[in-house]
């Protein structure tokens, strides 16, 4: 049976119920979902219950196999988000989290360059404020053009 250490065990936990979110969420047999991820059936119901260690490679196929986004819902899942993993897992949501969360680091390192040095973790809730603020205001630039331009015609 597994023992995960007292720090490894929410992670864990947190990932399995993920996991069985997914499965049930799949819409196709878990026999099918566990030969996809070239694993056993009973492998995979033991990843979901969360009786043995979840490598995130694992996570990654399975999450696949069951047509969610792998890295949106995972670090969801790891940073304490579980619901928002479950319920974004296969909308437009979780695939602008996939790639926000790869392009990132890439823009931030290019735009920043050797001032990345100068970031404090303080402002990364305040950051992450102001960039849901930006693209709210985005979205509304984007309707009034699509509204004015009905209009116009």
């Amino acid at each position: 049976m597994y023992h995960p250490t007292a720090a490894a065990r929410p992670a864990n936990e947190s990932l399995a119920r993920v996991l069985a979110h997914a499965i049930e969420a799949a819409g196709k047999p878990r026999h099918r979902i566990a030969n996809e991820c070239g694993m056993h059936r009973e492998t995979l119901l033991r990843l979901a219950r969360g009786e043995r260690p979840i490598g995130l490679d694992e996570a990654a196929r399975v999450l696949s196999a069951c047509g969610a986004h792998p890295r949106a819902s995972m670090i969801l899942a790891l940073a304490g988000q579980e619901d928002l993993a479950c319920e974004w897992m296969h909308g437009e949501m979780g695939e602008f989290l996939e790639e926000f969360f790869t392009s990132l680091p890439v823009h931030l390192q290019r735009t920043l360059g050797r001032r990345i040095e100068d970031l404090r973790p303080r402002w990364a809730n305040g950051t992450s404020q102001l960039v849901a603020r930006m693209l709210a205001k985005h979205i509304d630039d984007f309707v009034g053009r699509d509204i004015a331009m009905s209009l116009s015609r």
